[in-house]
């Protein structure tokens, strides 16, 4: 009788092992534009797809950068929950954007793939945009600064 129930023991701590581990190698995913964009993105053959060619294959553009509708931008990001070390905080698992250009027919003229790390590689410009609808005038500036200073003292 002992036997029988350690054998039952064993093929259950066994099921729980198996199940736990299959649990573990699916990681939860939260994916935001458009899925496999790199693999649709080598669908598409510059100078011989066009605009409806792009539709059928990756969907309307989320994003077009001209009002003639030349530039087409589409989005792939996809966050996973991170490992023990992250305490389970969402990390980023992949992140790319595919940049299409057409000519005036609107045949694909050129297609630029940017994954995560050439997005890291890029460089912007530190230069800020400066217009007179946000410059405050030197009252406003001393207002918002006792303001800051006022609040900031402050203890929940």
């Amino acid at each position: 009788m002992f036997y029988f129930h350690n054998l039952n023991f064993k093929i259950l701590l066994i099921f729980l092992l198996f199940i736990l581990v299959n649990c573990k190698l699916q990681e939860p995913l939260k994916s935001h534009g458009i899925i496999f964009l790199e693999n649709r993105s080598n669908k598409l053959v510059i100078d011989k797809s066009n605009k409806n060619d792009v539709i059928k294959v990756m969907g309307n553009p989320q994003i077009t950068e001209d009002p003639k509708g030349l530039k087409w931008i589409y989005i792939e990001r996809i966050l996973t929950k991170g490992k023990y070390h992250k305490l389970g905080k969402h990390v980023l698992k992949e992140n790319n954007v595919l940049v299409l250009s057409f000519d005036k027919y609107g045949i694909l003229v050129e297609k630029e793939f940017f994954d995560k790390e050439k997005i890291k590689k890029l460089n912007f410009s530190k230069k800020e945009t400066e217009h007179k609808l946000t410059k405050k005038s030197f009252v406003e500036k001393f207002l918002q600064s006792v303001r800051q200073k006022m609040y900031g003292n402050r203890k929940n």
